[in-house]
């Protein structure tokens, strides 16, 4: 992760402790506020379990000063190459996450602890699994008291996975605008019934008590305060197997849409698609980048190519089917791949509060290498993008690239132009060279046979 120098700006919400890094290093401090749940983790041995399951990022205790007032302990977590964030993941990606978070809570109760935050956003991916990330979430189980991140947990998970199930897979993309989830209200208007009778009582329910009791003035000024919500031992862990139960039951549509089955539909004979591999396994075996970007990777081919060579990979894609199967083809098989949905014509912007929360898609590494590989036409017929505005800002992002050209007589770049004007003049393989010559240094570049297309690889 890629980030100034001290607190970090996505970690001011939380009383009991912050983010912040020093010399390069990740640390977290803990607040007094916070001393003795802390205590009651390690001792208990939740976090023993929890670190033995793969659940929770682990730490290391340090010596360091805290940077801030009222910290009493800082520690050193275990660094994630790459943050995500949920608008990016998956279906499956979200759902593996949601039963994470029920199932450390769960693991918390039996340990006499509760999760207090239930956030997507305290939730990451290493090589093809979820894990925690928020060591300070726990708090102490009280008898009969509900679970305080219910309301949060349903914002987070429950709604955009109803949503993508029995609406539209693309409507993970509404967390993109709600930061702290999806309003309920607002998922049940969507879903209109849809969901079964898991929807009714975790979204249609839910929502009509919120707006109940957030209408309190009446009765406080008739002397009747609101009646404090118990929920039993036994019901709290019913609610959370019940939830546990129908999640994992939820699948994905299948829905189809238009690159979704694009291996399927390549230009490619078995020869041009082996001479394709041996090219990038060539030009990858020739730099041996620790990190690389795979811009446009659909379902993944060549970001497994990449990934057998021993390369973190992150791998993007703006068709919700192609990064499922993604995610699917690496889950849980400890592989080092990230898929993750982007759109590479309006990439994740820095959002939040003061537009510093979450970090824009390039604020977060600088990778080894580019990957582009049949993604130039579709930046650059299907929208609008010209060619130097596309290479300067590749090579403002690493200093390799690998990239293919695809030329306009390839029945890819003919079945974009069937449905609108030719009005891509300088659309040419010798603009491409002459514009992207500018910004990179070309090292090799060599012919896909049995195509017209060519696959580059530029250096800074």
């Amino acid at each position: 992760m890629k980030e100034s120098e001290g607190k970090n700006s996505g970690s001011f919400r939380d009383p009991s402790g912050f983010v912040f890094s020093r010399d390069g290093i990740l640390y977290r401090q803990i607040n007094r506020s916070y001393s003795e749940q802390f205590k009651h983790l390690n001792e208990s041995g939740l976090y023993r379990a929890l670190l033995d399951k793969g659940w929770l990022i682990p730490h290391a205790e340090t010596a360091e000063t805290c940077p801030f007032d009222n910290g009493i302990q800082v520690i050193r977590p275990e660094r994630i190459p790459f943050i995500s964030y949920p608008y990016e993941w998956s279906f499956s990606a979200l759902k593996d996450a949601a039963l994470l978070t029920l199932r450390i809570h769960k693991l918390a109760m039996d340990h006499g602890m509760v999760l207090k935050d239930a956030s997507a956003f305290n939730v990451q991916f290493l090589r093809g699994k979820p894990v925690f990330i928020d060591t300070l979430s726990f708090d102490f189980y009280r008898d009969a008291s509900p679970w305080i991140a219910y309301s949060q947990f349903c914002r987070h998970f429950l709604a955009p996975l109803l949503l993508m199930t029995f609406v539209d897979v693309r409507m993970s993309l509404l967390t993109r605008s709600f930061i702290d989830g999806i309003p309920l209200d607002l998922a049940d208007r969507i879903l209109r019934g849809r969901g079964g009778f898991f929807a009714k009582q975790h979204i249609h329910w839910h929502a009509a008590s919120i707006a109940r009791h957030a209408d309190t003035s009446s009765r406080i000024d008739a002397g009747q305060p609101r009646k404090p919500i118990r929920l039993s031992r036994n019901n709290h862990l019913a609610l959370i197997e019940s939830m546990l139960l129908w999640i994992e039951k939820l699948s994905f549509p299948g829905q189809k849409t238009e690159w979704g089955d694009y291996t399927a539909q390549t230009s490619y004979s078995e020869n041009g698609a082996d001479s394709k591999r041996s090219i990038v396994s060539d030009y990858l075996n020739l730099m041996h980048p620790e990190s690389l970007w795979d811009l446009g990777s659909n379902d993944g081919t060549y970001s497994l190519l990449a990934a057998q060579t021993g390369t973190r990979t992150v791998a993007f894609d703006a068709d919700p089917v192609a990064v499922e199967q993604c995610y699917r083809q690496t889950r849980g098989k400890d592989i080092p791949i990230l898929p993750l949905l982007m759109d590479l014509t309006n990439p994740s912007s820095a959002i939040g509060f003061a537009g510093k929360e979450r970090m824009s898609m390039s604020e977060r590494e600088r990778p080894d290498c580019l990957m582009m590989l049949a993604v130039i036409h579709h930046m650059a017929i299907s929208n609008n993008v010209p060619f130097d505005l596309l290479a300067e800002w590749l090579s403002g992002m690493s200093d390799h690239l690998i990239i293919e050209f695809v030329p306009k007589t390839d029945v890819q770049v003919q079945r974009l132009l069937s449905s609108r004007e030719d009005i891509f003049d300088r659309y040419t393989q010798e603009d491409f060279e002459a514009t992207f010559a500018r910004y990179w240094k070309p090292i090799a570049r060599r012919a896909v046979q049995g195509s017209e297309r060519t696959i580059y690889l530029y250096g800074k």
